[in-house]
């Protein structure tokens, strides 16, 4: 596979996986907090990515230690406990949509803070992709009328966090391999999510069934949904741009909007079309 096939084939994986990571949060919701979560979130993903890549840790500069742990307070520690939070309050499927800001955010603040380049078709993909987004959120809000849709601030947010995130890596940590990064990633963050899991009243309902069922689902989360995607996501930012990269938040809306179908949160017609607009904006984005 040559390297234009292998970073659409992550493209692809990646809106897979983070496609269903809403629907696994909602589930985790069930029967954790909202910060709890989010702790467990950061704390399985560590276990695993230090089990597999503690000895990569030592390929991180002295230099480069303070940018690992930039990108992963904006990369994972403030979006984890965001997305969560917004979910006690909004569907997981509209939470996934407004989560395709990223790559706009991604290219604004990219041309404003960090000197990248783009082209034209780039922006022109980027804004095609973002009204099939507001078409997405503007349908689902009118169904959705009961849900209190000033959490999705914590949403935008996060994208923000994001767009930071990957031009911090392509700028300053493109030549530290991707599962460095994410090791040194989750290593900074460990302690201050155990702390933070530590301080509610998680180990009083561990024993409680449905608090099991939940940790089961966030388990997968940070395992799968963010150790595991985080390598394959910075890979994916070295291999190609940060506008591309970020992109697969224009797909995640349509797994996540597949996996709410069997939740009960009804597409609509407007909605299909949202996500085929949404297409559009992808390969426009990345097409050279």
């Amino acid at each position: 596979m040559d390297a234009k096939q292998l970073k659409w084939f992550y493209l692809l994986l990646l809106s897979l996986i983070w496609g269903s990571s809403f629907i696994l949060i909602k589930r985790g919701l069930l029967g954790l907090t909202a910060i709890q979560v989010g702790s467990l979130r950061i704390i399985f993903a560590a276990l695993f990515l230090l089990v597999v890549g503690f000895s990569s840790l030592k390929k991180i500069s002295l230099r480069q230690w303070k940018f690992v742990a930039l990108t992963s307070f904006f990369g994972t520690f403030i979006p984890a406990f965001f997305f969560a939070i917004a979910e006690t309050q909004v569907d997981s499927s509209i939470v996934a949509i407004l989560n395709s800001l990223t790559p706009l955010n991604t290219l604004v603040l990219g041309i404003i803070f960090f000197g990248i380049q783009f082209q034209k078709r780039q922006v022109l993909g980027v804004f095609i992709g973002l009204v099939g987004c507001l078409l997405l959120v503007l349908n689902g809000a009118s169904g959705h009328s009961g849900q209190n849709y000033y959490y999705l601030i914590l949403v935008v947010i996060a994208t923000l966090c994001y767009a930071i995130n990957v031009n911090l890596i392509k700028k300053y940590l493109s030549d530290l391999n991707s599962l460095s990064i994410t090791t040194g990633n989750f290593a900074v963050l460990f302690l201050p999510a155990l702390i933070i899991l530590s301080t509610t009243d998680f180990t009083q309902k561990i024993n409680l069934e449905t608090t099991q069922y939940s940790v089961l689902f966030v388990m997968i989360l940070g395992v799968l949904g963010t150790g595991i995607a985080n390598v394959l996501f910075f890979k994916l930012i070295q291999m190609s741009s940060p506008v591309f990269a970020t992109s697969v938040t224009y797909l995640i809306p349509i797994v996540a909007f597949f996996w709410g179908l069997l939740d009960n949160e009804m597409l609509t017609p407007i909605q299909f079309f949202g996500a085929f607009v949404i297409l559009i904006g992808v390969y426009l984005s990345a097409k050279k």
